[in-house]
């Protein structure tokens, strides 16, 4: 069925264009909540409770962006309010402490030939949660600065701070595991 319509029928609450939907996205969803919360479980649940809500509101999607990006949106607010239930701190940052971020160094992810992305990615785990977070959303859900910064509600430049700390932590962990950087 094409997506437009499905759409449509969901907004009619017709339950099997939901199911369509839920087949469709279901495994891309849980992918982004599994990036963020790294628990199957709780992944899981983020993930019904996402789809629950979109079902919900989906009278609020106005085509300006794919349905994709859109359940995105809530997938990566329900995670969010997850791991703030959890007394995680998300991110806490005085704008006064930012770094200078006009050169754009965050635009830099250049390492070592030799890298693996798994190590990347373990390197991306073992980062403080308010880095990991923004790295996650920049680099692997290609998020810009600003869309961070409305998700996590924080400014543009602790978005742009937090990818800079986040990158010079993780080509350090990268260096402990023996890979050098290009830059």
């Amino acid at each position: 069925m094409h997506q437009v319509k499905l759409i449509e029928e969901c907004k009619s609450n017709n339950k099997r264009a939901q199911i369509e939907l839920y087949r469709k996205y279901n495994q891309a969803m849980y992918n982004v909540a599994m990036r963020l919360l790294k628990n199957p479980d709780n992944a899981d649940d983020v993930i019904q409770e996402s789809f629950l809500s979109a079902f919900k509101n989906i009278h609020q999607f106005k085509g300006e962006v794919t349905f994709g990006a859109w359940l995105k949106k809530i997938v990566i607010h329900k995670c969010l309010n997850h791991l703030k239930k959890k007394e995680l701190d998300v991110i806490s940052l005085d704008e006064s402490q930012a770094y200078n971020t006009e050169k754009e160094e965050t635009d830099n992810w250049e390492f070592d030939s030799l890298i693996v992305l798994e190590d990347v990615k373990k390197g991306i785990d073992k980062l403080p949660d308010k880095y990991k977070l923004v790295v996650v959303l920049y680099l692997i859900e290609g998020f810009d600065h600003e869309e961070i910064s409305e998700v996590l509600d924080i400014s543009v430049v602790a978005s742009r701070t937090q990818l800079m700390r986040g990158k010079i932590k993780l080509r350090q962990l990268l260096k402990r595991q023996g890979y050098g950087t290009e830059s």
